[in-house]
């Protein structure tokens, strides 16, 4: 099972479009959002994946109206962090803000991988036989430095995709 992980869309649709070709290219199963979208409208783009999406609030979108409509509409996951799953045979955690995930790690040590967003910087490492991934920049505008990332739960690797 092959997850794509991206994160701080912030309604920067020229960003989305291409993200959603990236996902649909690379045959992801499920698309996972840690948060920041903004806006309904952008969330409206995702419906082209080929793929089920999975999502939590950011702190930018938790004053946005729409949003949760728009989820139900096209079938979206969208719950507030951490959202606990099961996907692949593997239990992964999402969060938006990495705040909470010590802490969290301390009292849930079954976790696979925990998905963050908020800083906008690149994170891959263990914690605890834990896997932490961020997959960094994605709404910015410097082309060839925005980035998503693709999980392969079966095989347990991480590649990151610059666009």
């Amino acid at each position: 099972m092959i997850l794509g992980v991206v994160s701080d869309t912030h309604n920067r649709v020229s960003n989305v479009e291409k993200i959603i070709d990236i996902f649909n290219s690379n045959q992801v199963d499920y698309v996972i959002h840690t948060g920041d979208i903004t806006r309904a409208d952008t969330l409206d783009r995702f419906s082209r994946l080929n793929s089920k999406l999975i999502a939590v609030l950011g702190n930018n979108d938790l004053e946005e109206l729409g949003l949760k409509e728009t989820s139900e509409i096209h079938n979206f996951i969208l719950e507030t962090p951490p959202f606990v799953i099961f996907l692949g045979g593997k239990k992964i955690a999402i969060f938006h803000e990495p705040d909470g995930i010590n802490e969290f790690i301390t009292k849930n040590s079954s976790i696979d991988y925990i998905f963050h967003g908020h800083t906008h910087r690149y994170r891959s490492e263990e914690e605890k036989g834990i896997t932490i991934f961020n997959p960094g920049e994605s709404a910015g505008i410097l082309k060839g430095k925005n980035a998503v990332g693709l999980i392969d739960l079966k095989e347990s690797t991480i590649r990151r995709i610059f666009f």
